[in-house]
């Protein structure tokens, strides 16, 4: 164990120089923006780095840099907004590229000196209890992991790329994985990497972590980290049932067979046409997808969206009674659901129950509605129900999803893009996806 931690320590542990440059650039940054306030009359404004950057619990060739512009708590929402995207802006006068994003608040996005820069307004609060905007409670976690963590900053190292290996690391929502926060708690908690690991091995959906003992409320997620810094806050309230049984599975696994391949995740390679046309023989099911032009908002506006399309596609065809074995999602210019389905035609005759026959108004009314009708192709009693054997009226799933899709759940920005236009494709027609990231993505899902 001690030497696969050394031969992955040496890989993904930021040199010397890399740290110095690292810090010679937040420096310069803050120094930009102290001055910038300064000239402008800003009084009490601070500048602060934040994040893993400021933690040193940052992997090597991560080139992220997150800096706080804080305004002290007096000031209106008006003019933190306007004040911040000003600096912002001008700062940015001098990187390569930038942009400007919005979450609660609006801030500066910009690649600068080879790193990409987060310029983030926040209000300076006496604690995170008196947060007035969500990112309010981060300078908070600067504090409690610089006063909890040293000394095992290479642990949070290791479990970080042990975590982006097994694919379950970012608590972004296409991700819903562990948070770089999370992972530094993990390791304060437990107090190891491999103490992490261990521990994990024997997790159950529902667990509780309170470090300091101050929780004030009750969460129902699969893992509850209570914020040190604020009694009210899951730190993985982002992490979904799969991805915390997924680190479960990979930590039994490594810990059973310490294979360092695991610590870097390895894409499958793109299928040719001839290897997915063999991969769907040889599975014999119905595969169909469903393409659509990717809409142009934020990952965290998308794919919660791309989740609930997924979600009500699945009953919708199931409630027409085709049976699917499982369905996916990829993204890229195009999104793309696809469903594999035990077949995608069923049988015209469908069965339909009516009332019981001692249930005279009910089932004489359903008796009147089939007796004698021409399309139903018979009327009988079992188990004392009336039922009928009528024509579906859908026999294919492709035609199903082309008449029913657009009105399905989707999302604002999903649905107008379906309803601006989408195909489906299905056996052989998929083929005309090309995309090698499309491509990879197949290979391991099928």
């Amino acid at each position: 164990m001690e030497d696969i931690k050394k031969r992955i320590l040496d890989k993904i542990k930021p040199s010397d120089e890399e740290r110095e440059y690292l810090t010679k650039v937040a420096n310069e940054l803050m120094y930009k923006i102290d001055s910038i306030t300064f000239k402008v009359g800003l009084m009490g404004v601070k500048t602060q780095l934040v994040g893993s950057a400021a933690r040193g619990t940052w992997i090597s060739g991560t080139h992220d840099l997150d800096i706080f512009i804080m305004f002290p708590d007096d000031t209106s929402r008006e003019d933190l907004e306007s004040y911040g995207l000003s600096v912002g802006r001008q700062i940015a006068k001098e990187a390569q590229e930038w942009d400007e994003h919005y979450a609660e608040h609006p801030y500066v996005k910009m690649k600068y000196g080879g790193f990409d820069v987060d310029l983030v307004p926040c209000y300076s609060v006496s604690s995170a209890e008196c947060i007035l905007s969500a990112v309010d409670r981060t300078p908070f976690h600067n504090e409690f992991i610089k006063a909890n963590l040293s000394g095992r900053e290479d642990d949070v190292l290791l479990l970080k790329q042990f975590m982006k290996g097994t694919g379950v690391y970012g608590s972004e929502l296409k991700t819903e994985g562990f948070s770089g926060y999370l992972t530094e708690l993990l390791v304060i908690n437990y107090g190891s990497f491999e103490k992490v690991l261990e521990a994990a091995s024997e997790w159950r959906p529902g667990l509780l972590l309170d470090l300091i003992e101050h929780g004030a409320q009750k969460f129902e997620d699969p893992l509850v980290v209570i914020d040190p810094t604020d009694p009210r806050r899951n730190v993985a309230a982002a992490l979904s049932l799969d991805k915390f049984c997924t680190f479960i599975d990979a930590s039994r696994s490594f810990l059973e067979d310490s294979d360092e391949s695991m610590f870097f995740a390895s894409q499958e390679p793109p299928l040719s046409d001839a290897e997915l046309l063999d991969r769907m023989d040889l599975r014999g099911t119905s595969l169909v997808a469903i393409v659509f032009k990717t809409p142009d908002v934020v990952d965290d506006i998308f794919y919660p969206q791309f989740a609930k399309m997924e979600h009500s596609i699945v009953p919708l065809l199931e409630k027409n009674e085709f049976t699917v074995l499982k369905a996916g999602k990829w993204s890229g210019e195009d999104s793309v659901v696809f469903l594999e389905l035990i077949s995608k035609t069923l049988p015209d005759v469908k069965r339909h129950r009516g009332p019981p026959v001692w249930v005279r108004a009910h089932a004489e009314a359903f008796r009147s509605k089939y007796v004698d009708n021409p399309d139903a192709y018979s009327l009988t009693i079992r188990d004392g129900f009336y039922v009928a054997e009528i024509p579906r009226k859908y026999i294919d799933a492709v035609e199903l999803l082309e008449s029913e899709v657009a009105g399905c759940s989707l999302g604002k920005h999903i649905s107008k893009s379906v309803k601006e236009g989408f195909t489906v494709l299905e056996g052989e027609q998929i083929l005309d996806l090309k995309d090698e990231g499309l491509r990879s993505f197949l290979n391991g899902w099928l």
